[in-house]
């Protein structure tokens, strides 16, 4: 019970780091001289800490996986909806904006 619970702190926490991180890549990556070094970098770095994080965690147990993985999309449902919260309140141009189709 409390492995279980321990691995989805964990899994959020991974995907606090993998998509903050990816948040931080593409803010910088807006004015940066080499994005594409920028995004490269940071994808394979971003990967390689999550791949390393869930084996840590698992330590070879598929259960403790699978609360790892539950807890790494929750932590990425939480960026999408914090992410529009604070889009839709801050627009540059004052106007909502919706996304390409």
């Amino acid at each position: 019970m409390t492995t279980n619970f321990l691995a989805i702190l964990g899994g959020f926490a991974l995907g606090l780091f993998y998509f903050g991180g990816l948040w931080l890549t593409v803010q910088k990556g807006l004015f940066s001289p080499h994005p594409a070094l920028l995004f490269l970098t940071s994808s394979l770095l971003r990967t390689a800490g999550v791949i390393g994080g869930f084996l840590l965690i698992s330590a070879v147990d598929p259960v403790r996986l699978l609360f790892a993985v539950g807890g790494f999309v929750a932590a990425k449902v939480t960026s999408i909806v914090l992410g529009r919260r604070n889009s839709s309140a801050s627009s540059p141009t004052g106007k909502k904006e919706t996304p390409c189709t």
